[in-house]
Formats: structure tokens, C-alpha cells, sequence
């Protein structure tokens, strides 16, 4: 029997799809050093590139004799050869088991490959598809570094050939894998329960933790006794943990997770541990503009209110004088184990210039300083150790003067005597005008109400005649009292009159004058001056009739 194997080539080739593009089936024949040969059936053998045949590792994963699928890209391509693709022939392969995944809802695996904008890649077997980011994990996230390279299972949600757009959803195939384990472990779980979970997510309150088809949260402030800006100073993702179940929703099936409930609670016994006024080394956690944090004890952490920084600046900011972590003493200046609040003191450290002041100066002292600073109620001298005194406005001049207000500068030189110090308040009243004799004071002491002064007029307006009544001390004659009076005196700057003290106002330093007053004083004397003369002329007369009777009898004794 002779073999018509021309015959058995055109049977074969009748069977094939010729069209570019369909898959054939071939066998290795050959491997070379850059090429597969191939038999397809056809009349010339194809050669393949043989990186077309390396799998995701590396290796070359066909043998001789191997049935490989095939794209045919060409019958004949003008030198006698047949071109095929075993890429292409892979690609469409992976596209059929990708549409057969969407109409079984089937999983299928891919390696994730990278991050971008609203997601993530995956490569299926050289086809690159979109895991959003809402789909990648059962709980939303924004971390995805722990996926990355990773082996993972999905299913397919969305595709289109046409497009070459595949989405994927890994949080479907987590929730269906867990449905059974979840309900298994709801069942079962309860609070006080010690277990162990893996970190799934973190977000900046805390994290979500994986307890075997159950997710619960882990909230920041329950993974360590001592303060965490972030969970990730703590804990990571995929980390497996230890954390008791603190609270548990059977109901909303929400479960709260905490690590440091399986720890001592370091506040206990605390007071007793750290007695007030004692100092203990600390270590700065947290910088804030109202002070900043210690901790005195791992999980025990105190604050130094920016007034317990510095004696002398009460508006410093921590970070010029502590960084965060920096070990330094402080002092203990309240504890309070209920509220869980300690206060502690830096500036306590160092000597209280305001108790110095006071033990190195008395009341009444004359010191000197520069001006501070100029504000409306008064002026800050700075003083030795770098506190302040205040001269109040009214301790500047004895007559209140703007213009000696005016006349001081910052940075000025300035002598003033010390009126009164109070270091634990932190406060030194200070006075200028005190560095000279008060004319006005000298003048009320030597003079009292209803005194008769000799007085200049010095100015007058329509209500007040301005009078000088000695150096620096003036009073004021009200203008009805000089026109109701009997003075025939023309009024005029440089006139001098006599005036009675009407009033002596120490507190608000006026002097009130009156010249009616006078004028009704002297009217008083002059009365009282007459009724004296008639009084004496009257016991006179009295006096001398009866002498004349005494004298008659004296003469006529028979009479009697």
C-alpha cells in the first residue's frame, strides 16, 4: 500500500481554519536557541520565538513533542514559511477562561502588579486588568502596599473585549470565603475574649483587624497606654495580633478590639508613685501651643502648661524649648489618678526670680530698669532677673500729666521706687511720681478746709478762675462765686485776691476756692466784732450808774 502523503496534506489542510487570527494546534518539533520549531499540519513548519515559551518564572515551560495552541498569523508569508504566535495564542486563551469567570461567577487568580490612580493592576497571564480600590479589601482603604506582588483570587465584575477593559472585585471573593466562617465565629465570640486577628487596614483612628471572617476595630486610643499619633507606630498591615474583644454589638455585629486592655493599667497606684513637688525624668511625646506632653512612665504621660515653661515668658512656644523626644526633668505639680491627668512644671527646676526680687528688696526702695514696654493702663520696666514691674498710670506723674507719659520711651533708663511685691502672684507695683515731694499733698496737710490763702489768678474761662496758691498747687474759683461777691476788682490774669478754702479734694486733688465766703466771714466778724463793742458799752453804762447811786448814799447816811 503506497502513502499519498500529499493526499493526507490536503485532508489536513482542508480540516484547518486558515483565517488569520484562528488557533491551530501544533507540536514541538524542535527547540534551538532562539527558536521553537512547530508542526502545524501545514506544508512548511513555523518557527516561534522562544521567549514566547518562558512561563512568569523564567523558565522554558515546553518540551519536544508538546501540543501547543497556536495564533496563525499567516499561511504563506512570501518566503515559503508559515508565521504563528504562541503569545497571541495565550492571550485568547486567557480572555475565553476570563469571559467563562463572568458568566459563572467563577474565581480566578492574578498577580497584582501595581498602584494607580483609584486602584490597582493585575496581571492575568499577560492581560492586565483594573482592581478598584473600593473592591480590593471588605473594609475601604487607602493602603495597598501589602497586595502589591501578590498572588491573589478575584472575580470578574465587568469586561469588555473591544476596550480591553476587565474590572475585578478581590472583596467579593474575601466575603463569600468568610460568610461561613463569620457566622461560625459570631456564635461563639463574646467580650472579655482574648484572640487573635490580622491587621487588614489602617486609618488614622485606628485599624481593622481580621478576626477569621469577622472584621473588628481596633481604635487608637486602645492599642497602647502611651500616645500614638498614628496607628502605624504601633501596629502594621498583615500583622497577626494578640487583642481582647471589649465590646461586641450581637445585634449591629460590630465588634470594638483593644491591645492594651491586655496590659496592666500604669495610672493605678499612680498618685502614690509620683508624690507632688518631687521631680522625675521625662520624655516630650507630643508638642502642642498650650504646652506640651511627657511621659514620666511607659502609658503615664503629664503636661507642662506653657505657663510652667519659663518664670519670665508666659507666651513661649514649646518647640523653642523642648523637640519631641527629648529627656529632660520635670517636676510633679498635680496628679489626679481619676481624671487620669498630671500636671507638671519645668520652670519649678530652676530658681523663682520673683522670690529673689522679693528677698533681695523692700517696699519703698528706689530701683532702676529699662522700659519694656508702653501700654494704656501703664508701664512694664523690666528688672533684674528678667522680670517686669508695672508702673500704673497713675503712679507716672502727681498731676496724671500726659505729657510726663509722652516723655517716656521704650528702652528708656528709668528710676522708680518700689511700691508693693507680691511674688506668689508674680506681680511688683512700681512708682515714679513717688521720687518727688507731692506740693499738693504738702499744701492740704498745712491748710484745712475754711483756711483764708492769698491767691493769683493764673487763667479763667466762663465756669472756673484758675488760682495759683503756692509752687506746683492750684485751685479754682468758680466764676458765679466772683461775680455774686462784693469785689469791685476787674478780672484779669496776675490778680491777686484773698480766698477761703471752700473744699480740699485729696482724692481726686482739686481745691475748690470762694470769695463770697470770705466776704460772709468777715461779715460774721464785723457782727460779732460790734456785739462785742455794745457789750462793753453796755456793762459800762451799767457800771457807772451804779457808782453815781453808790457814791449818793455814801454822802446821805441819815437817809437810810
Amino acid at each position: 500500500m503506497t502513502v499519498n502523503f500529499e493526499q493526507i496534506l490536503d485532508d489536513s489542510l482542508n480540516t484547518l481554519n486558515m483565517k488569520p487570527g484562528s488557533l491551530v494546534t501544533g507540536i514541538v518539533m524542535d527547540i534551538l536557541d532562539t527558536y521553537v520549531v512547530v508542526h502545524v499540519g501545514l506544508k512548511s513548519e513555523a518557527s516561534v520565538p522562544i521567549n514566547e515559551f518562558y512561563d512568569e518564572s523564567g523558565e522554558l515551560a515546553v518540551e519536544v513533542g508538546d501540543e501547543v495552541q497556536l495564533t496563525l498569523e499567516a499561511v504563506e508569508d512570501g518566503h515559503g514559511n508559515t508565521r504563528v504566535s504562541r503569545e497571541k495564542a495565550i492571550k485568547q486563551e486567557v480572555w475565553k477562561r476570563i469571559e467563562d469567570c463572568l458568566v459563572s461567577e467563577s474565581v480566578l487568580k492574578g498577580l497584582i502588579t501595581g498602584q494607580v490612580k483609584g486602584g490597582l493592576t493585575v496581571d492575568i497571564q499577560g492581560i492586565k486588568a483594573f482592581l478598584p480600590g473600593s473592591l480590593a479589601e471588605s473594609v475601604p482603604t487607602k493602603e495597598f502596599d501589602h497586595l502589591l506582588g501578590k498572588y491573589e483570587e478575584f472575580k470578574v465584575i465587568k469586561l469588555d473585549k473591544e476596550k480591553s477593559n476587565i474590572v475585578l472585585s478581590r472583596k467579593a471573593v474575601l466575603e463569600e470565603v468568610n460568610s461561613e466562617e463569620r457566622e461560625k465565629l459570631l456564635a461563639t465570640l463574646q467580650e472579655g475574649q482574648v484572640t487573635k486577628g490580622m491587621v487588614k487596614n489602617l486609618t488614622d483612628y485606628g485599624a481593622f483587624v481580621d478576626l477569621g471572617g469577622v472584621d473588628g476595630l481596633l481604635h487608637i486610643t486602645d492599642m497602647s497606654w502611651s500616645r500614638i499619633n498614628h496607628p502605624s507606630e504601633a501596629i502594621s498591615i498583615g500583622q497577626e495580633i494578640e487583642v481582647k474583644v471589649i465590646k461586641f454589638d450581637k445585634e449591629d455585629k460590630k465588634v470594638s478590639l483593644g491591645i492594651k486592655q491586655l496590659m496592666e493599667d500604669p495610672w493605678v497606684g499612680i498618685e502614690a508613685q509620683f508624690p507632688i513637688n518631687t521631680s522625675v525624668m521625662a520624655k516630650v511625646t507630643n508638642l502642642t501651643d498650650y504646652g506640651f506632653f511627657a511621659e514620666i512612665e511607659k502609658g503615664v504621660e503629664g503636661l507642662v502648661h506653657v505657663s510652667e515653661i519659663d518664670w519670665t515668658n508666659k507666651n513661649i512656644h514649646p518647640s523653642k524649648v523642648v523637640q519631641l523626644g527629648d529627656s529632660l526633668e520635670v517636676m510633679i505639680l498635680e496628679v489626679d489618678e481619676e481624671k487620669r491627668r498630671i500636671s507638671l512644671g519645668l520652670k519649678q527646676l530652676s530658681e523663682n526670680p520673683w522670690q529673689v526680687f522679693e528677698h533681695k528688696y523692700n517696699e519703698g526702695e528706689k530701683i532702676t530698669g529699662v522700659i519694656k514696654s508702653i501700654t494704656d493702663f501703664g508701664v512694664f520696666i523690666e528688672l533684674e532677673g528678667g522680670i517686669d514691674g508695672l508702673v500704673h498710670l497713675s503712679d507716672i506723674s502727681w498731676d496724671e500729666d500726659e505729657e510726663a507719659v509722652r516723655a517716656l520711651e521704650k528702652g528708656q533708663d528709668v528710676e522708680a521706687v518700689i511700691l508693693a511685691i507680691d511674688s506668689e502672684r508674680e506681680r511688683i507695683s512700681l512708682g515714679i511720681k513717688q521720687l518727688q515731694s507731692d506740693a499738693f499733698s504738702d499744701f492740704c496737710n498745712q491748710n484745712k478746709r475754711g483756711s483764708r490763702i492769698s491767691a493769683k489768678v493764673t487763667r479763667f474761662d466762663d465756669d472756673k478762675i484758675y488760682m495759683s496758691l503756692a509752687e506746683g498747687v492750684e485751685g479754682y474759683l468758680p466764676q458765679k462765686d466772683f461775680q455774686n461777691s462784693n469785689s469791685d476788682s476787674t478780672l484779669e490774669e496776675g490778680l491777686e485776691m484773698e480766698v477761703v478754702i471752700a473744699n480740699l479734694g485729696k482724692k481726686d486733688r482739686e481745691i475748690i476756692l470762694s470769695l463770697r465766703a470770705l466776704e460772709k466771714a468777715e461779715e460774721r466778724e464785723a457782727l460779732q466784732e460790734q456785739d462785742r463793742i455794745n457789750k462793753e458799752i453796755e456793762d459800762s453804762s451799767k457800771s457807772n450808774i451804779g457808782d453815781l447811786i453808790k457814791a449818793k448814799l455814801d454822802d446821805n447816811p441819815e437817809d437810810e
